[in-house]
């Protein structure tokens, strides 16, 4: 399940970097490094595998089947390579049989699921029992910890405060940014056994990512002009940005502190 002793050598932060606006890419970067630490069971199921690039980076081999509602990705995943199988559909109704995968991994996408409940209790359903569903995820010290309404709060204007973590939430899509209490009860309740979790990303990252949202403006013009987030994919271009960023990249994985939360579990 975890194997602390896997050596990697592959930049991560690097692979990430020239494909990715740096805000976006400095999370992914973190979470792919801690995933060489994880031992999954075929077959695998990657619950909300967006258009794919995190796997051909984070997996040392392909992943058996992605599944994701949205058509684009679906297909960029296709192209992309990381899976046997890339099936477009729902987590409140998976399309495969019962006990099937041996393990499963959702990387940042339980926050953005209205109904978890649901989605949780398919996942029990699609693994064999014993196996293993690993899955990382914003926390409650997430909105807490964002630096633009912490200095509204200093400035006795917290009602800016409270309303610029509303709209930043909005931003990121999240429906939930939960403690490891909640997360426990409703897991326990869908058939999970949690096993181990743990926080990562500082507050000092998140702050990094916070700030990215607004530099990386431009990237999301050339974005929507091109289809890519980056034309120029040579390492100097690059300087600024991974200074920016690489002493989040170093620093320890689990943070007390963190503002995010990896969970590995066990289905009943």
């Amino acid at each position: 399940m975890i194997n602390n002793d896997k050596k990697n050598t592959r930049d991560f932060l690097w692979l990430h970097l020239k494909d990715l606006p740096y805000f976006r890419a400095i999370l992914r970067a973190v979470e792919a490094r801690q995933y060489q630490n994880f031992e999954l069971q075929h077959p695998i199921l990657d619950l909300g595998c967006g258009d794919g690039h995190f796997v051909t980076i984070a997996m040392d081999e392909k992943v058996d089947v992605g599944i994701d509602p949205w058509t684009g990705p679906v297909r960029l995943a296709q192209k992309n390579g990381g899976y046997d199988l890339v099936v477009q559909g729902s987590g409140y109704t998976l399309p495969f049989p019962d006990n099937y995968f041996a393990s499963a991994i959702s990387n940042s996408v339980l926050e953005h699921i209205p109904d978890l409940d649901t989605t949780l209790k398919e996942m029990a359903r699609v693994l064999q029992p014993g196996a293993t569903f690993i899955f990382c995820v914003p926390n409650h010290k997430f909105l807490s910890n964002l630096s633009i309404s912490n200095f509204f709060d200093r400035i006795n204007l917290k009602f800016l405060g409270n309303l610029y973590r509303r709209f930043f939430n909005r931003v990121c899509r999240h429906i939930h940014c939960d403690n490891p209490t909640d997360w426990e009860r409703r897991l326990n309740a869908s058939g999970f056994e949690v096993v181990r979790w743990w926080h990562y990303f500082s507050p000092y990252a998140l702050h990094i990512l916070e700030w990215g949202h607004y530099f990386g403006l431009p990237s999301l013009i050339l974005h929507f002009l091109t289809r890519k987030w980056n034309v120029l994919q040579a390492r100097w271009n690059f300087c600024l940005a991974e200074k920016i960023v690489k002493p989040v990249y170093d620093e320890v994985h689990e943070q007390p502190e963190g503002v995010y939360s990896f969970y590995i579990l066990k289905k009943k």
